[in-house]
């Protein structure tokens, strides 16, 4: 590597936040939305995102290629033959962006092997900025003063369960019934790990489509804080290892104790 994950991870934090500025720009003006072909919604942030990132990261490490949300278009038969590579979500989101409720993010994660190991999740309104890289821990800074040492908690009596503003079902209400009781703490894009990763939720589970670059940076947040990210077979996520780029359903826990997987999906199969 160029540099050491350590040297790395400030570097990307400082990107990620050159890209917040940019969609703040946006943000607090008037912006028109579009939709792409799978009708999920486009904005001028979102692309003005991803040409800081994209140029950041080309010129940071640029042996290193880029997948993109916003340049998603690579096909497998050039993927599949990546080892190292960054996994960029430049407005996770955008749902939330377009109602205005502060509530997304900038995601960066460098995948090595098939697994992050280095991921920033920024918070443009509030200016909070998770990052982690395999072995150094997980971080949360503010807009200023140093960052803090985060870890997920044991598991708490009710369960506060981190929840998607803009997803839910009532199978996934039937399925958070087995747990006994519990809160719900609604929060959009990858704030859901954040809450997770920092001790405020227990737990998060998507059921439906999301996409690697969705979750890759905050897998690699919530296991150095001391959590997991599993799908309900119970094995970690893994990167481009397959054609497409969808995620099955998962879990992100804190309590790596609990046997999530069975308990939660008994009888939901």
């Amino acid at each position: 590597m160029p540099l050491s994950l350590d040297a790395l991870a400030p570097a990307i934090c400082a990107l990620a936040g050159r890209a917040a500025a940019a969609i703040l720009e946006v943000y607090h003006g008037d912006f028109a939305v579009r939709h792409k072909q799978d009708h999920t919604p486009l904005t001028a942030a979102d692309l003005a995102a991803h040409r800081i990132i994209a140029d950041g990261l080309q010129a940071l490490t640029p042996d290193w290629p880029v997948l993109s949300e916003e340049a998603a278009d690579i096909p497998w038969v050039h993927r599949r033959g990546w080892t190292r590579y960054w996994l960029v979500d430049p407005l996770d989101g955008t749902r939330e962006f377009v109602k205005r409720n502060d509530e997304f993010t900038v995601n960066i994660a460098l995948i090595d092997a098939g697994a992050p190991i280095l991921g920033v999740i920024q918070v443009p309104v509030s200016g909070e900025t998770g990052f982690a890289w395999r072995g150094g821990g997980a971080w949360l800074a503010g807009r200023s003063g140093p960052a803090r040492r985060i870890a997920t908690r044991a598991r708490a009596a009710p369960l506060v369960v981190a929840g998607s503003r803009s997803h839910g079902s009532d199978r996934l209400g039937a399925m958070l019934a087995r747990v006994g009781d519990y809160d719900l703490l609604p929060l959009g894009s990858s704030l859901k790990f954040l809450r997770v990763a920092d001790g405020t939720a227990d737990l998060y589970v998507r059921l439906g489509p999301t996409s690697e670059w969705d979750t890759a940076a905050g897998q690699i947040v919530l296991e150095e804080a001391g959590g997991a990210l599993l799908g309900f077979d119970g094995r970690p996520f893994a990167y481009n290892r397959r054609e497409t780029l969808l995620n099955t359903d998962f879990i992100a826990c804190g309590d790596r104790s609990v046997a999530w997987p069975r308990l939660l999906a008994s009888d939901f199969s």
